[in-house]
């Protein structure tokens, strides 16, 4: 199981025309965005960052409009429905055995895997087990399991992403690095890096090479390895950190924009309303290129063993930012096919030309 931290707060930020949202925690927090810096508004709500609850086996069964939970409570000594308590919202669920003074929690989550109708929420004792029928606010999303965890996140992703290929930006390539090989295993997809990449080609290293040759440098070549490798599909890619990357730069993002981009982004924020702030701040001002991502994640310190509790979270606000759009895996798609013009979000039509509005990044 991946280390995690103690509490997290999702924080939805609604932006004109379209949708984005803010996930933030004490050790994490990510947020997904689109081009669109007007920002009119926020929900936030708090949840347990911990691993769901289940103290009984279960199974599970997605049928398409709804989905079935059938819970083994054979040797609890459940009588009646009355001795039972279930618990649902749009994306919550506990279920106790009732017992006098010491209820028995046989499930309890905060994130169910996507939203439910908790009116329409039937159950009823089956023999030896409990069975909960929960209707899907959005039938056409197949759920792996009941509750949002790496597992279920790494084997749903897929269906919603299509191929799209993952970039992670940000001040450090070793975050980025680390990060990228824990998202390309739990998808089953190809790891890139063009750190390595780069010095593979150059058989040098890259703080050689920016000593010989300086950051402007480092960062076209990175700009070109990003191009020769923007129609790839199914990969993750690590890109450099720092200023000599070429994400630092504005005007090197257009094969940037080929795949979904994280923002792997270190705070100082100590709190949920200095996390916002700062991230709101942040896309605001444009201070950086690193806000043209379409999500961020806010990292409170690093530590390898939490890379795949930071993956894990890059593809919950994936996962949200898709679902809000689920146009965009196929925006994506025809952006490599017109040749990565720079004309994102806002494509063009075919036959449009770049050059005829300036530099588009």
């Amino acid at each position: 199981m991946a280390a995690a931290a103690k509490g997290v707060w999702f924080l939805f930020r609604h932006a004109i025309p379209t949708k984005s949202a803010m996930v933030s925690f004490p050790s994490f927090s990510y947020s997904h965005k689109h081009k669109h810096k007007q920002l009119v508004g926020l929900r936030s709500f708090k949840c347990s960052c911990t691993a769901p609850l289940s103290t009984t086996t279960y199974e599970f069964s997605d049928g398409s409009s709804e989905v079935e939970l059938r819970l083994n409570i054979g040797g609890l000594d459940v009588g009646s429905s009355r001795d039972l308590s279930v618990n649902a919202d749009d994306t919550s669920l506990a279920i106790r055995v009732l017992r006098p003074g010491s209820p028995i929690t046989l499930i309890e989550t905060k994130r169910l895997f996507d939203r439910i109708k908790p009116a329409e929420t039937i159950w009823y004792l089956d023999d030896d087990q409990l069975v909960v029928n929960f209707k899907k606010q959005d039938p056409d999303l197949k759920w792996p399991d009941i509750m949002e965890s790496w597992e279920s996140l790494a084997a749903g992703s897929t269906q919603l992403l299509k191929g799209a290929s993952i970039y992670l930006v940000g001040e450090c390539t070793e975050i980025n690095q680390k990060v990228a090989q824990e998202l390309a295993t739990g998808l089953g997809y190809t790891p890139l890096s063009t750190k390595e990449l780069l010095e593979s080609i150059s058989n040098q290293t890259v703080d050689s090479w920016l000593l010989a040759e300086g950051s402007d440098s480092v960062a076209k070549a990175e700009s070109a390895v990003l191009e020769s490798i923007s129609s790839h599909v199914r990969t993750v890619v690590a890109t450099l950190g720092g200023k000599h990357g070429a994400a630092g730069s504005a005007d090197k993002w257009r094969h940037l924009y080929a795949g979904f981009s994280v923002w792997l982004s270190q705070t100082e924020a100590k709190d949920e309303d200095s996390a916002k702030e700062e991230t709101h701040k942040s896309v605001r001002d444009g201070s950086t290129a690193y806000t043209n991502a379409d999500v961020v994640v806010k990292l409170q310190g690093w530590d390898p063993a939490y890379a795949k509790s930071v993956a894990q979270a890059c593809l919950s606000a994936l996962k949200q930012l898709i679902l809000s759009d689920k146009k965009l895996p196929g925006k994506k798609s025809l952006y490599i096919r017109l040749g990565c013009r720079g004309d994102w979000p806002n494509i063009k039509p075919p036959g449009w030309d770049p050059s005829s509005e300036g530099d588009m990044n």
